[in-house]
């Protein structure tokens, strides 16, 4: 694992890509998954395929826990599926449209100037936001157009949730981090024994998890309060590994608020026990599904009930 230090915390972000240079990345990443993928496989994939180190994945905006170059490549995606080029059939999947195969059909250069083009054309034909009478318009800050596109892509919804949870997870003592973890996974049916403590490098929960009305598994538990924007290596999750087997355990899972780097996930998957592997976007995705801790507000969508309006619905 890569620890975030101050270095690393106030890195300019002048050395990353900006996000309409990972839009082609992003699209190749999805081919190259197989033409679908999730956001979470989607980043993975780029950062391997373009050899992003943990460093740069590390580095954060000056005032929030969050990574600069992987919030970039979710602007990226957005005005992908904003200009044509991706569509989601459900949150958090993307396929890739007719649109999308022609430009990665298309050489280098030529690809990169029509998703440039789209790019401004989405820019452009976003309305602009009124002005109070003798205001001037500020000059346009690109990263900033950018994330109000996004967040206008995905409704009334941002991600900044995600952020706020992640934050105060990590505001928990390590103990208590393990605690949550235990609980979180009780909820979703597992049958755990808390073992270990504060410092221990080994296992902190084993038990049983269900794999179906008659069957299970004994299954090892680890959870690290790393840093969001740091990254757990394939060391640590063969480490945990080889503590888990030698508790008898069949399965394990492997959860952190930071992300996994590509040697990890293949190390979780290649020898047993399998560890499944809980990063910080997945456990949010988790915790939202249970709502422990936040609340799901509904959102009406009131052009849905257009269908209903016309002369033949009446």
């Amino acid at each position: 694992m890569v620890p975030l230090g101050k270095t690393l915390r106030m890195a300019s972000h002048d050395t990353l890509p900006r996000y309409n240079d990972l839009m082609l990345p992003v699209l190749r990443a999805i081919e190259a998954l197989g033409g679908s993928a999730t956001g979470r496989e989607i980043s993975n994939q780029v950062v391997e395929a373009e050899g992003y180190t943990d460093e740069q994945v590390a580095i954060q905006y000056p005032n929030r826990p969050l990574s600069v170059l992987l919030d970039r490549m979710d602007w990226a995606r957005s005005y992908c599926k904003l200009g044509g080029a991706l569509e989601s059939p459900k949150r958090g999947l993307f396929l890739l449209t007719p649109v999308g195969r022609d430009v990665l059909a298309m050489p280098d250069d030529a690809a990169r100037t029509r998703l440039a083009d789209m790019d401004r054309q989405v820019r452009s034909a976003r309305p602009a936001k009124p002005r109070k009478a003798g205001e001037v318009a500020a000059p346009a800050d690109e990263e900033q157009v950018a994330r109000e596109a996004a967040m206008e892509e995905a409704g009334d919804e941002s991600d900044a949730w995600r952020e706020r949870l992640l934050a105060r997870l990590h505001r928990l003592t390590p103990t208590g981090f393990e605690e949550f973890c235990m609980y979180l996974l009780r909820r979703y049916g597992l049958h755990l024994t808390r073992v270990g403590g504060t410092g221990d490098e080994g296992i902190d929960g084993i038990g049983t998890a269900p794999l179906s009305e008659v069957l299970s598994a004994t299954v090892a538990v680890q959870a690290k309060r790393f840093d969001p924007a740091s990254s757990v290596g394939r060391d640590t999750v063969a480490l945990f590994q080889r503590d888990a087997a030698a508790a008898g355990a069949e399965r394990a899972v492997f959860i952190t608020l930071a992300r996994f780097t590509a040697p990890a996930r293949k190390a979780a998957t290649t020898v047993t026990p399998r560890v499944d592997l809980i990063d910080g976007e997945r456990l949010c995705d988790l915790v939202r599904a249970q709502e422990i801790g936040l609340t799901i507000q509904p959102v009406v969508n009131e052009d849905w009930f257009d269908r209903f309006d016309s002369e033949g619905a009446r």
